[in-house]
């Protein structure tokens, strides 16, 4: 059966692809929604909110890792609160831009994500590397963890992060081949 060099080919499936660019969408987003809250919190009495929230989720206020981090909002003052916002968006935004791109495949956006995921894994193997802080004894002073070991939710995150790079990288040339200019040259007619 003759096919037409015309027609399109239809693109390769891949599910991870697009897990991968839901993952980097709802990340953007989530950044966005935060960078919203903590923007509209410039001015404020931010250790007042603080309690506030954390009376709203139930939390012991006086458990020694939120009160320190009530005290240090202390220092923290409107132009830093807005900065951190902003940087907050403008990371948001990042990342939607490259969730977007890799959902229509288009090719800039991979070399974005590579680099966006790959940027984190010296950071991610150093902070795993690192000796722990000495602690003062008191049980109170530990923060509440989400994994057993403080490190768990770091190594995961470096593990996807590896993955992601490691993915896209490999796949590069099957998942976006429909970008590629490289048409079949016509033959070059001798003299």
């Amino acid at each position: 059966m003759d096919t037409d060099p015309q027609t399109p080919v239809a693109k390769n499936r891949a599910p991870t692809l697009y897990f991968i660019a839901i993952c980097k969408l709802a990340k953007g987003l989530g950044l966005l929604l935060i960078a919203a809250g903590i923007y509209s919190l410039a001015g404020k009495d931010l250790q007042d909110s603080f309690d506030k929230f954390l009376e709203w989720v139930r939390v012991d206020p006086e458990h020694s890792f939120f009160h320190n981090i009530g005290e240090s909002l202390a220092y923290a003052t409107p132009g830093g609160v807005r900065d951190t916002a902003v940087a907050l968006f403008t990371y948001g935004l990042f990342l939607i831009v490259g969730g977007t791109g890799l959902a229509l495949r288009a090719k800039w956006a991979i070399w974005l994500t590579i680099g966006e995921s790959g940027f984190f894994i010296p950071i991610e193997i150093f902070e795993l590397t690192r000796p722990p802080r000495v602690r003062l004894p008191d049980a109170m002073s530990a923060p509440p963890h989400l994994f057993a070991h403080p490190k768990i939710g770091l190594l995961i995150v470096l593990i996807l992060n590896v993955f992601i790079v490691w993915y896209l990288l490999k796949n590069r040339k099957r998942l976006f081949k429909h970008h590629d200019s490289g048409a079949a040259t016509p033959p070059v007619a001798d003299k």
